[in-house]
């Protein structure tokens, strides 16, 4: 019986940590290197599915507005989908609110996004009509990550060898639309 049930607390455990985007100490580049990109200015929505039970799905709207703060980083605010978040003290009044920056690593997109002092890294990407932002996953990778060099040299690696890149499923909003 007590070995049954350290089996289901571990089964339990390995679900909650995998589920989690990658937070890193370190950012792709230690500066930021790429000046901002205008086009991505302002408020972009879609809506997305919202975490519930197995009979039921709903949707919500999530925003996300770019801002100008140096001519090299942008200030992000998140809104919407974020009530579930509230446990983990990361919203400010009805937004998370960070600062971010362009990375590029093998002709990719990414998102360098410091949110109370952790930093999160996301593929971005943008056409015409629409932008994804993609939230890698905490397992992405099994090496231990010590510097800026290792990370991109992970994420390198990664996108060289995987057929699908590894995402937080729930971290993920795809073909978000400009609005007004």
């Amino acid at each position: 019986m007590k070995s049954s049930l350290h089996l289901i607390i571990l089964l339990v455990l390995a679900v909650f940590i995998c589920g989690c985007p990658y937070e890193s100490p370190y950012a792709i580049d230690v500066e930021p290197q790429q000046p901002i990109d205008e086009s991505l200015l302002g408020k972009w929505a879609a809506v997305v599915p919202k975490p519930s039970d197995d009979k039921h799905s709903r949707e919500d709207t999530v925003k996300i507005i770019f801002s100008k703060r140096t001519d090299m980083e942008y200030d992000v605010a998140i809104t919407g989908l974020i009530n579930e978040l509230k446990p983990y003290k990361v919203i400010v009044n009805d937004s998370i609110k960070g600062i971010a920056f362009i990375s590029n690593i093998a002709s990719k997109q990414f998102l360098n996004a410091t949110i109370y002092g952790k930093i999160y890294i996301a593929a971005l990407n943008q056409n015409a009509k629409s932008l994804s932002i993609k939230c890698l996953s905490e397992h992405f990778t099994a090496r231990y990550i010590k510097s800026t060099k290792a990370l991109k040299e992970a994420i390198d690696f990664h996108y060289r060898t995987r057929p699908m890149p590894m995402y937080d499923d729930w971290f993920v909003l795809k073909n978000l639309q400009r609005i007004n």
